[in-house]
């Protein structure tokens, strides 16, 4: 299969690199679709994978694929699971009305259920609501991942949840992972009661990072991270409706994590001695982005909740074709250089 500016896969020499997915709740289909055209690519291997909430729960799936039978097989259990959410979503409230479907309009501002749970959430908990605090979630992980096989095979995995108690963020590794672990890193906290896990509650990890980069660097072998991202970091304009405000504030709040990760990073890069200790980690760093700004852009936070087929299958296409770009347009400098600039986030503190 081509590749980047016209090299073969079978020319290119192996490439070992770490993944960070972003989470985003129903956009994480987009990620599915980025990681789909990657695991195409026979000269990329996965050291680590950092993820939090949809973001985690691509990550555990693709390295269970991974362990149980290569990429081919990450393929088929990423669909899997997406094809799973869905089923599980059939009989939810959270659906489009006629003339959203009859306009294309990836949506639920006018659906009357969203918006009264959005109300509802003002004034009323999931303990209130939800008072068994279940999630159909935590069925349809346990059907789709071996846990233990994870533990023991696999690349690195990296999943980020947000201690209630004291807001700090956990990242739990391959032996620690279980669906409640996931849940944990995806729990909204106005819909969801706390996770607990070893006597602590967890919400969302995009609270605390979103995805942690950090580890990566850290613990992994690979130079190279590739980072996808879901939440626009730049908006035009300025909001003016409620539903506006509410979406950007939720983007603003869930990329903040990872932007000050970011800068941190460019920091150390400065100051630190290049050649030893932690210096020497993170000179040798180096990252790319796949971001969906032009879909994401279209996209509202109520979609984030909105876990119809057709949906998935739109942003999982729409993320294979931002991979398809990233790959001919950077595939020859994974491995060689960044072409994430993060020394520019310097200038905007």
């Amino acid at each position: 299969m081509a590749t980047t500016k016209g090299k073969k896969a079978a020319e290119r020499a192996p490439v070992l690199v770490d993944l960070a997915l972003q989470g985003g709740g129903a956009h994480g289909a987009y990620t599915w679709g980025v990681l789909d055209r990657l695991l195409e690519e026979s000269w990329l291997s996965y050291d680590g994978i950092s993820g939090t909430s949809a973001g985690a729960m691509n990550a555990v799936v693709m390295a269970f694929g991974l362990a149980k039978g290569g990429p081919q097989q990450a393929k088929v259990e990423l669909e899997k699971f997406w094809r799973k959410v869905a089923e599980a979503a059939l009989l939810s409230p959270f659906r489009r009305g006629p003339l959203e479907i009859l306009t294309g309009r990836w949506t639920l501002d006018y659906s009357p259920a969203f918006v009264f749970a959005d109300i509802a959430t003002r004034l009323f908990s999931p303990y209130d609501i939800n008072v068994h605090g279940g999630n159909p979630l935590h069925d349809v992980l346990v059907e789709c991942v071996d846990f233990d096989l994870l533990a023991k095979a696999g690349p690195r995995l990296f999943v980020t949840a947000t201690n209630v108690r004291t807001g700090r963020g956990r990242v739990f590794r391959n032996a620690e992972m279980t669906p409640e672990v996931l849940l944990a890193s995806a729990c909204l906290p106005t819909m969801f009661q706390a996770v607990e896990i070893d006597g602590d509650p967890y919400w969302d990890g995009g609270f605390a990072g979103n995805p942690t980069i950090t580890p990566l660097v850290r613990e992994c072998q690979s130079e190279d991270t590739i980072l996808v991202s879901i939440n626009p970091i730049e908006r035009p304009g300025t909001p003016r409706t409620a539903m506006e405000i509410q979406n950007r504030l939720n983007e603003i709040s869930f990329n903040s994590p990872l932007i000050k990760e970011l800068r941190m990073a460019a920091l150390l890069r400065k100051v630190a001695d290049p050649g030893t200790g932690e210096g020497a980690v993170w000179a040798k760093m180096r990252i790319h982005r796949v971001a969906g700004e032009d879909i994401m852009l279209q996209l509202g936070y109520s979609s984030k909740l909105l876990a119809e087929w057709p949906f998935f299958c739109m942003l999982r296409d729409e993320g294979r074709r931002a991979a398809e770009t990233f790959l001919k347009t950077y595939g020859d400098d994974i491995g060689v250089r960044s072409t994430l600039n993060i020394d520019a986030m310097i200038a905007e503190c």
